[in-house]
């Protein structure tokens, strides 16, 4: 039997633009946790033994003699991308009836791969906020969290805890509520003025610079934790804590020294297939988006996290 000809043109490129360029504003994994493309799906990392960086070694060379040799160390880890998508499907009545301008194959599109970002912002949140995920760390309770504008003094805290890495951490990750309550601390207000000033608030550009931050991320991102089929349960994304690592954006040649980052095997996924068996009596087509994956936490000890931060 012959293959069926898909009964409306597919504008694979429109298709492909859009899943490559959708971004939620919202989101913040990749710039936590940065993408490094890898050659392949299975790939390797190394896992530095940090103390090698740091031990002197004899640099003297006599007169007639070669240099000391040294070796660098690690453990090179093998790992894998994970397959992570969706499909919608988009029958042909749709796009009959659709209004002149309108693509539903491209509003499925955009739909689909919000739902793979809206995951991924998901994981890397769990990663980032996972204690087992960092060598140095805190929980906060009661009068020491930065919810109590009385006892708490968090930028002590801070500072504290940014000299305690190795390598100093040179970005903050923070849950939104967790965020509110720390710019309007008055005493980080007092540290932003320095002039004694306790009321209004700081921007994250002003704490960032006071910490000698690169940069301070908000997470900001809704996700609903209901089973489908069920009443919608609308929660944070990013809880109450917040997570100071060190980073640098990696690149395929140079994985670089990171906390973390993310190794991305090819572009994103799309495609529409036509099927006579996708939707109603004309079929359907089958849209698909989707990206593969690896999210590794490669130096856990460059980092200090600030578990329930906020009551």
């Amino acid at each position: 039997m012959p293959t069926p000809v898909a009964p409306f043109p597919i504008n694979a490129a429109l298709i492909a633009a859009v899943v490559i360029a959708y971004a939620n504003g919202a989101m913040i994994a990749d710039a936590v946790m940065p993408r490094v493309p890898v050659g392949q799906d299975e790939f390797k990392y190394l896992v530095q033994n940090m103390a090698d960086q740091f031990t002197i070694q004899d640099t003297k060379v006599g007169r007639k003699s070669a240099p000391n040799q040294v070796e660098q160390n690690g453990d090179m880890v093998t790992a894998s991308v994970v397959e992570y998508g969706l499909d919608e499907v988009v029958p042909v009545a749709d796009l009959r009836n659709a209004p002149e301008g309108v693509d539903p194959l491209a509003i499925a599109a955009e739909y689909v791969m919000k739902l793979v970002t809206l995951d991924r912002e998901v994981r890397v949140a769990g990663t980032v906020f996972n204690p087992a995920n960092h060598v140095n760390k805190v929980t906060l309770a009661g009068t020491s969290q930065w919810s109590d504008y009385t006892s708490s003094d968090p930028i002590s805290a801070i500072q504290t805890a940014l000299d305690v890495p190795i390598m100093r951490p040179n970005v903050m990750t923070i849950g939104r509520l967790a965020w509110t309550k720390l710019r309007l601390h008055p005493k980080v207000i007092d540290y932003i003025n320095g002039k004694g000033g306790t009321t209004g608030g700081v921007t994250r550009q002003q704490l960032a610079d006071a910490l000698e931050l690169q940069e301070i991320l908000v997470g900001d991102s809704f996700v609903n934790t209901a089973r489908r089929g069920q009443a919608a349960s609308i929660q944070r994304t990013w809880g109450k804590h917040a997570a100071f690592i060190y980073r640098e954006k990696p690149t395929e040649t140079s994985r670089s020294t990171t906390w973390g980052f993310t190794a991305e095997s090819g572009p994103r996924v799309s495609n529409a297939k036509f099927g006579e068996d996708f939707g109603g009596l004309d079929g359907g087509y089958k849209v698909r988006a989707g990206e593969r994956l690896r999210e590794v936490v490669s130096a856990p000890d460059l980092s200090y996290f600030f578990q329930n931060v906020v009551a």
